[in-house]
């Protein structure tokens, strides 16, 4: 076992820790049983970040903690503050790998958009998140600790019934939450547990661009809200947008998403349509869209599209995004537009990682030769 003057990086950390593997580590410890409940408590309920402010706990208990483990989240290597109020954070890993956090204030809630992947692998053509290559997976821990560093930040502890700045998460980050399913799973069985950070489930929505043979599975061990990246209504145009199309086409998207479990008028599918100028912008596709959404509890999500250096489309102008939620509407499905938030310091849809995947170019050009 590890002694006191072991450092924090080689002792690790029980933040992020599902209930079986906190167990686990306090079994091999040679604690009793109920010692889970009471860690986990002082974890997730009251955020606590040094084993010292566990009074419930005896003291000779904690020094034994406190040398073989810690309670380190993600360190943040950089938050950021939009003019709109929306905060992000560059999270470095142990590993020295980075991803980012957003959180959005908004009147009737505070969304945290939250990373499962360090990098994408889908290289969707509009995204500038999608154009950094896959690094890997984030683990569980790695993915609640995003949730425990906006807490840290918000002053959200213990965590509060009523009146919450983290209110809502999206699984709308870097990377497909889908092709690392077990690491998300896991993490919002941690954030949903009603006596941890309870954050319920109808409140928690996961953006895929279409796994379509994981959608069942998410539908029944997680149930959370569903939320598609379409963004174009034709397999020949969609193959060009999300080239994840060319293995899952929208047909079987679609057909996935009618069989979603818990699928209802009170807990629609949400498909996000980015708008490009000239590309699928049109009065006849919002027709299309239309009739493919037929039998679905749906409601549409039209983003105007976010601009990052070297882009190779324009955002639609806002009469052609107005005219094309109009017919939507018309047809009987909600299609807000979203207002763009957190642009200035690029925390807008489809930017994330990009400031700082640059200013490490930056910092590497400027560096003199070995």
């Amino acid at each position: 076992m590890p002694d006191d003057l072991t450092p924090a990086a080689a002792r690790p950390s029980l933040a992020g820790l599902g209930r079986e593997a906190l167990a686990a580590e306090l079994s091999a410890l040679g604690a009793a049983p109920f010692r889970t409940r009471q860690l986990w408590h002082w974890i997730y309920h009251r955020g606590v970040t040094d084993f010292a402010d566990m009074t419930s706990l005896a003291k000779g208990f904690r020094d034994e903690l406190a040398a073989a483990y810690t309670l380190a989240r993600p360190a943040v290597s950089q938050a950021l503050r939009s003019a709109d109020g929306t905060r992000k954070w560059l999270l470095r890993f142990a590993d020295g790998q980075e991803a980012e956090t957003v959180h959005i204030p908004e009147t009737d809630r505070g969304t945290l958009c939250v990373s499962s992947q360090v990098g994408c692998t889908l290289n969707c053509t509009f995204c500038h998140t999608g154009t950094q290559r896959l690094v890997r997976n984030l683990g569980a821990a790695e993915i609640v600790g995003q949730v425990m560093v906006a807490r840290d930040a918000l002053g959200e502890w213990p965590s509060p019934r009523e009146d919450r700045q983290v209110t809502n998460i999206v699984l709308m980050g870097m990377g497909e939450p889908l092709y690392n399913f077990d690491n998300v799973a896991a993490a919002m069985k941690i954030v949903m547990d009603p006596e941890g950070l309870a954050i319920s489930r109808r409140k928690i929505t996961l953006s895929t661009a279409g796994v379509v043979p994981m959608i069942p599975r998410c539908g029944a061990e997680l149930g959370v809200n569903l939320a598609i990246s379409l963004h174009a209504v034709t397999d020949a145009l969609r193959d060009q947008l999300v080239p994840l199309n060319r293995k899952y086409p929208i047909a079987e998207l679609l057909d996935a998403c009618r069989a979603y479990p818990g699928s209802s008028n009170a807990r629609r599918i949400t498909f996000e349509y980015v708008m490009l100028d000239g590309v699928n912008d049109s009065p006849a596709e919002a027709r299309e869209l239309v009739r493919l959404l037929n039998g679905i509890p749906a409601k549409v999500n039209l983003i105007p599209f976010n601009p990052w250096p070297g882009a190779p489309f324009r955002c639609s102008s806002d009469q052609a995004i107005a005219a094309f939620s109009d017919i939507v509407f018309a047809a009987g499905y909600s299609a807000p537009v979203r207002t763009p938030r957190g642009r200035d310091i690029l925390a807008a849809c489809g930017q994330l990682k990009s400031a700082s995947v640059r200013a490490r170019r930056s910092e590497r050009a400027a560096m003199p030769a070995a």
